[in-house]
């Protein structure tokens, strides 16, 4: 158990790190991912103001896979998180990769995302 809290604290300690560097604006806004073991969350957000513009996850009940927590499913949020910030007139954000290794779920979200129009 103890491994487990430490590995999120070094993940936390990270994500500090990126978040000093990476910020969203109006014009700008930051993607941001989570990711648990069961489920991967993305959310467009407006630093400035506080806000969510557009969001998905592997957790809505409109989600098509059978399990949240593989490659599939973060392509599928990642397609679906563009197709939503282009709907509120985003064309480009800024990636925060959340403290996560630019790896896997975190990576096939990010390229589908790419694949759906974003840009950064």
């Amino acid at each position: 158990m103890k491994s487990m809290v430490d590995r999120d604290a070094v993940r936390r300690r990270i994500h500090v790190r990126i978040r000093k560097r990476v910020k969203g604006s109006a014009e700008r806004p930051r993607l941001a991912v989570f990711r648990s073991l069961n489920h991967i969350y993305a959310q467009v957000i407006d630093d400035r103001t506080g806000r969510t513009l557009a969001a998905a996850s592997s957790a809505e009940k409109a989600s098509t896979t059978k399990s949240g927590g593989n490659v599939a499913a973060a392509k599928e949020v990642g397609i679906k998180v563009a197709e939503r910030a282009k709907q509120a007139g985003i064309a480009k954000v800024v990636f925060d990769r959340g403290g996560f290794l630019y790896h896997g779920r975190v990576k096939a979200l990010a390229d589908a995302a790419r694949e759906g129009g974003l840009e950064f």
